[in-house]
């Protein structure tokens, strides 16, 4: 009976270890965003996980909570509307011109230095939609530097948590 015990805990060792190694390694990255003093409407963006291929991986936060302006931030919609998921718990409200924002994102290091970037997309009623308003690379180099915009958004900046 002790025998069978023994095994049982190192089946069990084993396995937790194995769990443990596969579970993913976040860290949180704080966002400092700053807006351009455009006149006009409160700004939409969607911040996304775009993979090495240039592709949409996931949605890591969108700034306007009203749905029906999603369409106006075309390409992420796309991907949106092909894998629809809960964004409410990273949905807050827009941005106006000359604001400032500050959000949180957890990324998991494993993406970091294997070619993806963080894509801030920015749509104003009205106005020019920037569909790479501001792209950062997810690399050490991309995320302790200050990216300029190139539409509404002046620059980001991020830190670790």
């Amino acid at each position: 009976m002790n025998t069978i015990y023994k095994i049982f805990l190192g089946i069990l060792m084993v396995l937790f270890t194995g769990y443990s190694s596969m579970a993913q390694k976040v860290t949180k990255y704080k966002c400092m965003l700053q807006m351009t003093n455009y006149m006009g409407e409160g700004a939409y963006i969607v911040v996304s996980l775009i993979d090495a291929k240039g592709a949409y991986e996931k949605t890591l936060y969108v700034m306007g909570a009203n749905k029906k302006w999603y369409h106006d931030i075309k390409e992420w919609n796309k991907f949106y509307k092909k894998k629809p998921s809960n964004i409410s718990a990273i949905t807050g409200a827009s941005v106006t011109g000359g604001d400032r924002s500050t959000t949180t994102f957890e990324i998991e290091d494993a993406k970091l230095n294997k070619g993806y970037t963080i894509r801030f997309e920015s749509a104003v009623e009205d106005k020019k939609y920037n569909v790479k308003d501001v792209e950062v690379p997810l690399t050490t180099e991309g995320l302790a530097a200050k990216t300029e915009g190139k539409g509404y958004i002046r620059y980001v900046r991020f830190s670790a948590n």
